[in-house]
């Protein structure tokens, strides 16, 4: 068995187009070409934490994935990082373990912030201003995949602690971005035409008001039950609600929220490998306000595992 590091994982990670490896992804799992068996999770209360266990595998492929990523919000206190976890590759052939991914979740990162940037392609019109709320990785890796996306380097950012919104503000402009740091959700709402949400938050932080037409929003953050950034209303609003995977949204994240709340209904909602696949036109007109709810599929670890291993590999031979 191999073992790969984060420092070797991040160096190799810089030399894939991991955009239409995942979109392949999505699209094998929304045809029923992949097994993904529903998230495994721990939830925790004192601290404040989860771990998601996610694993699965796409017919005919050569690996099987099993990963586990953890979110543990109060570490910061302590100067660690939020984040931890692994990948672990199977041969789908012989069940043999071939390779340990000891990424501290930094796959997981990356390929939730590829996701991010095939919603803003698909969904999103041509952006104005980048809108981001929290200011934690996420906020960062969801804008800075958005280059190969967007010229615009406007960014409107708000979080609930204003020394952190400074450093974000400074790291982001470092990157070339401009970043202007809101006093409200509602006013970086106001301004933007794409938002995108990344907190752990448990109360909506954006309401219906609050929502421009013309406007995309990826909501990444609420990826467990409890979890929840839109107001359940701003779905009901959407003129397109697509989820990365219609079955796990209808558990956990904005689409759960809203369709207990009577105000969606399962048959309302797109899956985005349907839309990828051509089978779901999307966007069709540019005053529509369309959601993306991304709650994290197996099928991206499955793809960024297997592309770093290979390439792990080819730079072996």
């Amino acid at each position: 068995m191999d073992i790969i590091k984060k420092n070797d994982i991040s160096e190799i990670v810089e030399g894939l187009d991991l955009i239409p490896m995942i979109k392949e992804g999505f699209i094998a799992y929304s045809e029923g070409r992949s097994v993904v068996p529903p998230v495994g999770e721990l939830s925790f209360m004192e601290p404040p934490g989860d771990v998601h266990i996610k694993y699965g595998y796409i017919a005919g492929a050569k690996y099987y994935v099993i990963k586990i990523a953890s979110g543990f919000y109060e570490n910061e206190k302590l100067g660690l990082p939020t984040g931890a976890g692994l990948m672990l590759l199977f041969a789908q052939e012989t069940g043999e373990i071939v390779v340990l991914l000891a990424d501290d979740a930094y796959l997981t990162d990356v390929r939730t912030a590829v996701a991010g940037a095939i919603c803003a392609e698909q969904f999103s019109n041509p952006v104005q201003c980048i809108g981001v709320i929290g200011t934690g990785l996420q906020a960062r890796l969801q804008v800075q995949y958005l280059r190969p996306i967007t010229e615009c380097r406007d960014v409107i950012v708000w979080g609930r602690n204003i020394e952190k919104m400074e450093k974000y503000k400074s790291d982001m402009e470092d990157l070339g971005f401009d970043v202007t740091l809101a006093q409200s959700p509602q006013y970086l709402a106001e301004k933007c035409n794409l938002i995108i949400t990344t907190t752990a938050s448990t109360k909506p932080i954006l309401k219906t008001e609050d929502i421009q037409p013309e406007t995309h929003i990826t909501a990444m953050g609420s990826d467990t039950p409890t979890k929840q950034e839109l107001d359940s209303s701003i779905l009901a609003k959407a003129d397109l609600v697509v989820a990365d995977s219609i079955s796990q949204c209808v558990e956990r994240g904005e689409i759960s929220h809203a369709l207990k709340d009577g105000k969606l209904a399962k048959n309302d909602i797109v899956e985005l490998g349907h839309v990828l696949n051509g089978q779901n036109p999307g966007r069709t007109s540019s005053e529509q306000l369309t959601v993306a709810d991304l709650t994290g599929v197996a099928v991206q670890d499955i793809q960024i595992a297997t592309a770093v291993y290979e390439s792990y590999l080819e730079k072996q031979s």
